[in-house]
């Protein structure tokens, strides 16, 4: 009767050294949402309010009304990288609101994914 050959004990534990090196070297990224709700508080209260519902005090100047962050099916229907973008490069970038300015220049790509579980998690309460 042919059995496959065992694996040795040096391949196993060759694959788990590669294995804590790869996570090692790419932890997954944290929010923090203590320094996003600064931001938020910085950058997009005025137009989308404390409590994320699309109106701030700015937002009646607005021909379109900001994005109501409450609207948890409106919310789970915008991927991440579709909020990464708009954040970044703008609302004309996701084809929505020119009026949505662009924070890529101010704030920073981990920043803006901070800030995308922050408005995430007015759903949450």
């Amino acid at each position: 009767m042919n059995r496959p050959a065992p694996i040795s004990a040096c391949a196993t534990i060759a694959a788990f050294a590669f294995a804590a090196v790869a996570v090692a070297i790419s932890p997954a990224h944290a929010a923090d949402l203590d320094a996003a709700a600064q931001n938020y508080g910085t950058y997009c209260v005025n137009c989308h309010g404390a409590n994320g519902k699309g109106q701030g005090p700015e937002a009646s100047t607005l021909k379109t009304r900001p994005r109501d962050f409450t609207n948890c099916k409106r919310m789970a229907a915008d991927s991440d990288d579709t909020i990464f973008e708009v954040i970044k490069n703008g609302g004309e970038a996701a084809d929505l609101s020119p009026e949505m300015r662009e924070w890529g220049s101010t704030l920073k790509d981990s920043e803006i994914h901070d800030l995308i579980a922050y408005v995430r998690s007015f759903c949450n309460k």
